[in-house]
């Protein structure tokens, strides 16, 4: 069965599929800094994106606290759906992420 929703771009978010199910990436105040606890410092992560030198599991940390209603998946098996996306296919939702980290909300 395939989950209609859709990103609110006006609000930062991100869309991206897992299978036939779409998933939210909003990067709340509260997400951010979930993250940042987790990653460190946001701006220092966002200079190593910039400069390609992001770890998988910073991204992959950073989705998980940015996801909407991340009680549909365990953060086992949503990081091992990630990072068979690869890099790759999480380019474009970073970019989204970070526009709105830098851009503030």
């Amino acid at each position: 069965m395939t989950h209609n929703i859709s990103a609110n771009s006006a609000r930062g978010e991100a869309q991206f599929m897992i299978g036939d199910r779409a998933y939210i990436i909003r990067p709340s105040f509260a997400a951010l800094v979930a993250a940042e606890d987790e990653i460190g410092s946001l701006f220092d992560f966002v200079d190593r994106a910039a400069a390609g030198k992001a770890l998988m599991s910073e991204v992959i940390a950073l989705f998980w606290h940015c996801l909407v209603d991340s009680h549909v998946m365990n953060r086992d098996r949503f990081s091992e759906a990630l990072a068979a996306m690869g890099m790759v296919g999480l380019t474009p939702i970073l970019r989204v992420i970070l526009r709105q980290i830098l851009q503030g909300q």
